[in-house]
């Protein structure tokens, strides 16, 4: 978190803001996890986009695996996230 309150992630790039978050609930029998795809700002303004999971409330990387239809969720959840939408092109 940086002075004004706003959340950081740590990137190849440097620090960035977080600008919004999508979860994705998913559970793998008794195991429950989300992925997470996060809209960043880089220190110079460039838009970054980053897809992780997250047993808790840390963002992990490793691979992140949807199945088609936790695409189709993903999808839908998109239309509560413009920026994303627009980002991904996944608006509709």
């Amino acid at each position: 978190m940086d002075a004004n309150g706003a959340l950081k992630a740590a990137t190849p790039w440097g620090a960035a803001k977080l600008i919004d978050e999508l979860t994705l609930p998913q559970r793998a029998g008794e195991k429950r996890f989300a992925s997470l795809v996060q809209l960043l700002e880089a220190p110079r303004g460039e838009r970054l986009v980053r897809f992780a999971y997250s047993t808790g409330r840390t963002a992990r990387r490793g691979p992140v695996t949807l199945r088609l239809r936790d695409l189709e969720r993903l999808r839908a959840a998109l239309a509560e996230h413009p920026d994303l939408a627009e980002v991904l092109r996944l608006g509709g």
